[in-house]
This record gives C-alpha cells, sequence and structure tokens, in this order.
C-alpha cells in the first residue's frame, strides 16, 4: 500500500485561517471572557448565521428566536449558510460580521486561535450543566468559549430481522471486542457483512479509544497517533476487514453506514443519533434497534459531534446575543430540539425527561457521559483528511505504518 504523507513540516492553514489573515482579521486582541461583553442600547437587531441540517432545524431555530423576540422586544434574522465555512471566513474578516453563529467542534480552535470569537463559556450561567466532554470541546487555552447547541453520539445499529434471523437474542448484543467479532461473523451471509461502517476518524476513532488510544495526548500539545492502543484497535479492525465479517460502507457501494443497512447489505453498521430521521425517512420498512459500542481492552468508548453557540469578537451586542443563547438552550429548549431533529441533549439536566421521552436513545445519550471529542485544533484538517485516506486501504495496509505516517504529520502540525 501507498502511504500518502503530507510534507514534513504541515504548514498549510485552513481556508478559513487563510481568509482572515488574507483580509487583515487577525484579531489580535482576541476574545476573552475577562472583557465585559458589549451591550447595545435599546431595541438590538441581532444577526444569526447557522448550518442548518434541513427545513425541521431551521423551524426550530425560528419558532425559538420568535419567542425570545416577544419576550425581548428585540429582532432577530435568522440565514442558514450555502457553505458555513465559506460564509464564516468572510463575516469574521469584515467590520459588521454575524453576532452569533453556528461553529462547528472541528473548526472552533482555528477561529479561537485568530480571535474571531467571544469567550463567554466561562462567565455563562448554566455551564456546569454542559456534559464535561462537550465543554472540554469549547475549551482553548483553558477558556470555555461557546456553549454547544446539542450534541450526538455514536451507537451499534442492529438490523432486527438479521439479528432474529442468525437466532440471536437482546442477551447476546456485544459486550467486548471479541463479541462484536463473534456476532459479526454470526451474521454475515453470502447476501450480505455483519458489520459496515465508513472509513474515517469519526467512527474507526471510537475503537481506538475503546483501546486506550487517540490522536493527540489530553491537551492536545502532543501526538499520541502510533501508540500500542491505536495499533491494537486499527489491527482489530483490519482483522474483520480480512475475514469478511466487516467492510467498510463505499466497498459495498453505500454513501454511509445508514444506507448500508438500509439497503441490507450490512446487518450491523456504527453510526449516530442522526439514523433515526435517515432510516424513517429514507428506509422505513427496516426493523432495527440501537445497542451502546461494546467495551474496548480499556473499557467504553465513543466520539460526540457538536456545534456551539459562537459569539463574534467584533459584535457590539454580545450581551443579548448570550441573552439570546441562554434562551436557545435551555433544558426545555434543549427537548424542542430533539423532538424537531433528533439531537441529543447538550446539558445533562434534561436526561431524564430526555429519557423518558426517547427510551429507545439510551445507549446513545448514555455515551454522552464518556465521549470523546473531535480534535478542534488550528490547521489540523489537512492531516485527518490524509489519515482518512489511509484508512480506506486497511484491509491490505499496515496498521503501524499508517498510525507513523499520522504520527508524522500530526507532530509537525502541532510543532509548525
Amino acid at each position: 500500500m501507498t502511504h500518502h504523507r503530507l510534507p514534513v513540516r504541515v504548514a498549510a492553514l485552513s481556508a478559513a485561517t487563510m481568509f482572515l489573515v488574507a483580509c487583515g482579521g487577525g484579531f489580535s486582541e482576541g476574545g476573552s471572557s475577562d472583557k465585559e461583553p458589549s451591550s447595545a442600547e435599546g431595541e438590538v437587531e441581532l444577526r444569526m448565521l447557522i448550518a442548518s441540517s434541513g427545513d425541521a432545524e431551521t423551524a426550530a431555530v425560528n419558532k425559538a428566536v420568535d419567542a425570545w423576540e416577544k419576550e425581548t422586544g428585540n429582532k432577530v434574522t435568522v440565514t442558514p449558510a450555502q457553505d458555513m465555512t465559506t460564509e464564516l471566513s468572510k463575516t469574521f474578516a469584515s467590520s459588521d460580521p454575524y453576532d452569533l453563529m453556528y461553529i462547528d467542534a472541528g473548526r472552533f480552535a482555528t477561529y479561537a486561535e485568530t480571535g474571531a470569537l467571544y469567550a463567554y463559556g466561562d462567565s455563562f450561567e448554566a455551564a456546569e450543566d454542559v456534559y464535561p466532554a462537550l465543554k472540554d470541546t469549547f475549551t482553548y487555552e483553558d477558556e470555555f468559549y461557546c456553549v454547544p447547541k446539542d450534541s450526538s453520539t455514536l451507537g451499534l445499529i442492529i438490523n432486527a430481522d438479521m439479528w432474529k434471523e442468525a437466532g440471536l437474542t437482546e442477551a447476546d448484543y456485544p459486550a467486548s471486542w471479541d463479541d462484536l467479532a463473534a456476532v459479526a461473523e454470526k451474521l454475515t451471509t453470502p447476501d450480505h457483512v455483519g458489520l459496515a461502517m465508513d472509513s474515517s476518524r469519526d467512527r474507526v476513532g471510537a475503537f481506538m479509544v475503546q483501546a486506550g488510544g487517540w490522536l493527540v495526548n489530553e491537551d492536545a500539545t502532543e501526538a499520541t497517533a502510533d501508540s500500542d492502543a491505536n495499533v491494537e484497535a486499527l489491527t482489530y479492525l483490519q482483522g474483520m476487514l480480512q475475514d469478511g465479517s466487516m467492510a467498510w460502507s463505499a466497498d459495498l457501494d453505500a454513501g454511509w453506514g445508514g444506507e448500508a443497512l438500509g439497503t441490507e447489505k450490512a446487518a450491523m453498521t456504527v453510526e449516530g443519533n442522526w439514523i433515526a430521521g435517515a432510516m424513517s425517512a429514507d428506509y422505513p420498512d427496516i426493523d432495527y434497534t440501537v445497542a451502546e459500542l461494546p467495551e474496548g481492552p480499556e473499557g467504553k468508548g465513543t466520539l460526540t459531534f457538536t456545534q456551539c453557540w459562537g459569539v463574534a469578537s467584533k459584535s457590539d451586542a454580545q450581551a443579548q446575543a448570550i441573552d439570546l443563547i441562554a434562551s436557545l438552550t435551555k433544558p426545555d429548549q434543549q427537548m424542542v430540539s430533539a423532538r424537531a431533529f433528533g439531537v441529543l441533549p447538550a446539558v445533562e439536566s434534561s436526561r431524564e425527561e430526555y429519557l423518558e421521552e426517547f427510551p429507545e436513545n439510551e445507549p446513545f445519550l448514555a455515551g454522552s457521559e464518556y465521549a470523546q471529542g473531535p480534535i478542534s485544533l488550528p490547521d489540523f484538517e489537512p492531516v485527518l483528511a490524509d489519515f482518512d485516506s489511509e484508512l480506506a486501504g486497511l484491509e491490505d495496509g499496515d496498521p503501524e505504518a499508517i498510525l507513523q505516517s499520522l504520527q508524522e504529520n500530526a507532530s509537525a502540525a502541532l510543532g509548525g
């Protein structure tokens, strides 16, 4: 297998950072919460930019905003982005940015580093209610910048009919890697594989965490990609790829794990709670159930995916934007979002109500307690993209070589 390496010194800036620098958007003063938030006088007109998942999410945001408008007398213009990365780059480089916006966890640190965001999280009234993993995700240089709007985690999605046909019961839900390998083999037939998932760090990374590994150390200052734990995780997955009990979604001509499950090309997949909407809309006849991901050699592990409510450091109405965010993230509004577009609450106080209404999603919510957040480091996206391309060839590849390539690229990015 050919290992595609980035240059030893990975110095390429992300597109967002390049745009900010080119347009003079260095924000040298930063967005520290040591400064009091700006506050406009009288009735305020806020501008909000969102990266909506669809009509249901846009409608839910607009409804929540309408309620805040009536309560405060302020006005809000909600704009769904066509290309969030490009539009954020433009707004942060302008003198009149959107006041608040969705910030994806994977790009958060880039915006925090440039000073584009105002760090309000540590002084946010409900900060302690946020799940710790989510709070860590949006912390940069020891400052909690922005409050997550909601979250998602990974679970094991099982075709219930195929499970029964294989003679398996609820007692057979895999609790360990050995269990998962055994049921994947039992579920594999000439017509479908036992397990399918996407060949990306956003799925494979969960197994690294279960083995006790991850791509960087706890404070994200050093690369840990070539650890024995990560080698163990990739070797485990390679074994199932080679024995035919597992396949990458793309190798089944499926665009993602949900499609592999829905078209019955796989009996199980590793996906997030967003799968519910897709299965209902595209594969309504497929009966499926959700289980927690099995424990690895070092215990439980899953990944969390999230966005936060960012506040622009150049906004002249930061206090009003933060007040709107408080309304958008209160527990009852978290439940409105869960009902509307299938996300998990980002706050622990919503747990009981959520499980009462969505007991089938308990495995996803359980993962919120121990999930690993995404890597959010400036200029790290090319490193992760290269890793994904190497994972696609894991079946015939060398796990140690793949991880050594990642180690070199990650170390260069961190050092550069």
